[in-house]
Order: structure tokens, then C-alpha cells, then sequence
């Protein structure tokens, strides 16, 4: 196994640091790797947000659902989907351009989270540790105040980057689910229960698994955040179902 394989398969999500800063050196490196990604038609559907006043890590921190790491993380970057810039730009040059639609969308987050992984990916091989914060896409009306984004700009996902604890470090990497569940040959085939069994019992411990599922299902799937993370969703989908 290569170094980037290696890499690849070592990295695991780092919620506690050190406090050492980050140097603008590594975070320019980053930065850079982000922005080398692949995108669709090279048009860089995505505007990164590098977040260093204090005070707003502290209200992200807040609003992304009471993470005070946030707060604490050297580096704080959220990633874009920007279907904006392209329509300003083709407006100005005269070129009559639609609105945007739920495609552009689609394909603007697409393109921010291929950004945002190469910054991983990134940060992984500078030894520093990071977390992706879903909870960005919560609070549309409260983060697009915060973050002054235009109707047709969406927050699709935010990093935090910082030198990993000796903790943060040794703490085992949670297991994955195996290749067969995941991978399926020239078509899509809906797993029966008895192998969605399977490929989850892994994750349930000493519990037994409906019990596990149970209270998965209850944590994540029914929970408030993720509730209000699809109304949020929906807020910011208007614009671009807008005729």
C-alpha cells in the first residue's frame, strides 16, 4: 500500500486539538489542494469561507448544534455550493442566463465536497487532524445572516482542522462497512434485511442489534437537527425552484 493509500485509510475524525496553530503555510497548502479538485467543466462551483475572527467560530460553534471544538479549532473553513458567481458573471456579460436551478445546485455541492475532501486529504498528510460539521446546513436563516450568503450560494459542508490530541490520535478508527455491502455490480441491489443486519451489527457492540438500531435511529435519522436540517434544506431550495 502507497503513502496516499495509506493516508487514505489511516484518517479518521479529529474533534480535540492541541491548540498549536495551524501555519499560514500548511493552511495556503490546503487551501491549494482544495482548489486543484476535480470540478464539473472546470468552473469551480464553490466559494470557501476561511473563518478566523473568534467570535464567529464561537456563534458557529453555537448554532452548529453546542460543538464547542468548533470554537477551538485552529482552522475553520465551510465550503460553498455557489451557483452565484457563474449567473452574476453571465448576467454582467450580457449573456441572458435562466436562474438557477436544482440541478445547478446539485452539481455546485457536488463540487464543493470534492474540494472539501482534497482539503482532507490535505491536512492528513501534514499530520494534522479534521472533522466535517454537517450541522452547517442547519439554521438557514440564522448562517446566511452570519455568513451574508446571496439566495443562489448554499453552505454544503464545513471542516475544522487542527493538530490532533495523543488521544485523537490513538483512537481507533471506526470500522467500515465491508466491500460487498457497498459495492454493487452494473446495478443497484436493494439489501434484504438479514444483510442489512449484516453490514450494521458492527457498529451495535455488546447490544443487541435492534436495540442499537433502535436507538441509532432515535439519535440521528429522527432527531431534531436532523429535522431541522431538512427545513433548512428546503429554505435555501426555494430560490432555485424559483420559474
Amino acid at each position: 500500500m502507497n503513502e496516499i493509500l495509506r493516508s487514505l485509510h489511516a484518517r479518521k475524525s479529529v474533534r480535540a486539538y492541541t491548540g498549536q496553530p495551524v501555519s499560514q503555510e500548511d493552511k495556503r497548502a490546503i487551501l491549494e489542494a482544495a482548489c486543484a479538485a476535480p470540478t464539473a467543466g472546470n468552473q469551480q462551483l464553490y466559494t470557501i469561507l476561511d473563518i478566523t475572527d473568534q467570535n464567529l467560530k464561537n456563534r458557529l460553534a453555537v448554532s452548529c448544534d453546542n460543538q464547542p471544538f468548533i470554537a477551538e479549532a485552529p482552522v475553520v473553513l465551510i465550503f460553498c455550493a455557489d451557483c452565484q458567481k457563474w449567473y452574476d458573471a453571465f448576467r454582467f456579460g450580457g449573456c441572458g442566463p435562466r436562474n438557477p436551478g436544482v440541478g445547478d445546485l446539485l452539481l455546485a455541492v457536488s463540487d464543493a465536497n470534492i474540494a472539501a475532501q482534497n482539503a482532507v486529504t490535505a491536512a492528513e498528510s501534514l499530520g494534522l487532524g479534521s472533522c466535517y460539521i454537517g450541522d452547517i446546513m442547519e439554521q438557514c436563516e440564522t448562517h446566511r445572516e452570519m455568513l451574508r450568503l446571496p439566495e443562489y450560494v448554499f453552505p454544503a459542508a464545513m471542516l475544522v482542522i487542527g493538530c490532533p490530541t495523543l488521544q485523537q490520535r490513538e483512537r481507533p478508527k471506526p470500522e467500515r462497512c465491508a466491500l460487498r455491502h457497498i459495492v454493487h455490480e452494473n446495478g443497484y441491489r436493494r439489501l434484504g434485511e438479514a444483510e442489512l443486519e449484516e453490514m450494521l451489527k458492527k457498529d451495535a457492540g455488546a447490544l443487541p442489534y435492534r436495540t442499537w438500531l433502535e436507538r441509532f435511529c432515535k439519535r440521528k435519522y429522527n432527531s431534531d437537527f436532523s429535522r431541522e436540517m431538512t427545513r433548512s434544506v428546503e429554505v435555501y431550495l426555494r430560490a432555485f425552484r424559483r420559474k
